[in-house]
């Protein structure tokens, strides 16, 4: 990733829309860890490559998720986070068993904010300190 995203030049917009989603199993359960964190991140990484969306940054943490990605004026956060949650628990509610002991494996909350003309490493370097936390 680049020291500073550009705006993107559509045929009638011009634009840089990038948001920061986290969201978090029920209950907040360490569950993703090993291989379910890892088909989790294939999962989220394949629903956003469908849409088109850009990760810029993606971090599994065993209780919650950190989800930096770029988009349309016209995508919600509402719609990526529905996206990337209805798959992902589908998808790894049929491969891991362990995880019907939830009654769903997301909460149905998550937190969204604009990140603007951020810079890349800024992006990176909140994930890591997120990651050690």
């Amino acid at each position: 990733m680049g020291n500073n995203l550009e705006y993107q030049h559509d045929e009638h917009h011009v634009h840089l829309i990038v948001y920061h989603l986290i969201w978090c199993p029920k209950r907040r359960r360490k569950v993703l860890v090993n291989q379910i964190g890892k088909r989790c991140e294939e999962l989220i990484q394949q629903k956003c490559n469908e849409h088109g969306w850009t990760i810029l940054e993606l971090a599994i943490q065993p209780d919650h998720i950190h989800l930096f990605v770029r988009t349309w004026p016209s995508v919600s956060a509402a719609e990526i986070v529905k996206e990337c949650k209805g798959y992902s628990a589908f998808v790894l509610r049929k491969e891991f068993p362990e995880l019907h002991k939830l009654p769903s494996l997301w909460t149905r909350s998550y937190f969204a904010s604009t990140a603007g003309a951020v810079s890349g490493e800024t992006i990176a370097r909140y994930i890591a300190a997120q990651s050690t936390k």
